[in-house]
């Protein structure tokens, strides 16, 4: 039966099975076999990661058409400002052209968090702050390029959610298993109040407890 699983990846792990040059890869965290990542998250970032044996689904996912909001957690350097925040909102140019609009708010550092390996790295005379945005877009290195253009600088990434998944209740570098869409329409169906509009945040932002673990780490 096909499978559908939730990874939390953690920071500086390639998103990928195998590594020609031995550095950390997905194989590390999750020994499920013969499942592949529906979409990318880049190595330097972290969070929320699908695996699935089913080469449609994943597909369906990573199809850019289908515009699934995926909602990341973001430390910048600098204290953003609210004109920062509606630049984002409005779309921003980059090389690759006009960003869509996108949600985008000042959040406060969630106490959740786990620590990342190694730390990030701060000047100590200049501030950070957290902001939550929600794109529909899958650019190369989109959100990155998106706060810098603002004047914030990305320190830190972390996916939390796209369409109907999340982080939720998953620790960092750890997976768990959910319920696999049958059809290509079950999919579209479940799809459809993310596709049309509805916000991948989950009512209170970030603010939940520290994520528990329900899976094994691999």
């Amino acid at each position: 039966m096909p499978r559908l699983l939730l990874l939390n990846k953690p920071f500086d792990v390639q998103c990928k099975f195998t590594d020609e040059q031995n550095r950390p890869t997905l194989a590390d965290f999750c020994s499920v076999k013969n499942v592949y990542a529906a979409g990318r998250l880049d190595a330097d970032s972290e969070g929320l990661l699908i695996l699935s044996d089913a080469g449609w689904l994943s597909n369906l996912i990573a199809d850019p058409k289908h515009k699934l909001p995926k909602t990341y957690l973001v430390q910048v350097e600098g204290a953003i400002t609210p004109e920062g925040i509606d630049q984002l909102k409005k779309g921003v140019v980059l090389k690759d052209g006009l960003t869509k609009p996108a949600e985008a708010k000042i959040v406060p550092e969630p106490e959740w968090l786990w620590e990342r390996t190694p730390s990030v790295r701060f000047r100590a005379a200049i501030p950070t702050s957290w902001i939550e945005l929600t794109i529909r877009e899958g650019r190369n290195r989109q959100v990155r390029r998106m706060t810098a253009h603002v004047g914030f600088p990305t320190l830190r990434l972390i996916r939390h959610s796209i369409g109907p998944w999340s982080l939720d209740g998953i620790a960092n570098g750890s997976w768990q298993e959910v319920p696999m869409p049958a059809t290509e329409q079950e999919a579209r169906t479940l799809f459809a109040p993310w596709v049309q509009g509805g916000s991948s945040s989950r009512e209170g932002g970030f603010t939940r407890e520290k994520s528990v673990r329900r899976s094994k780490k691999r």
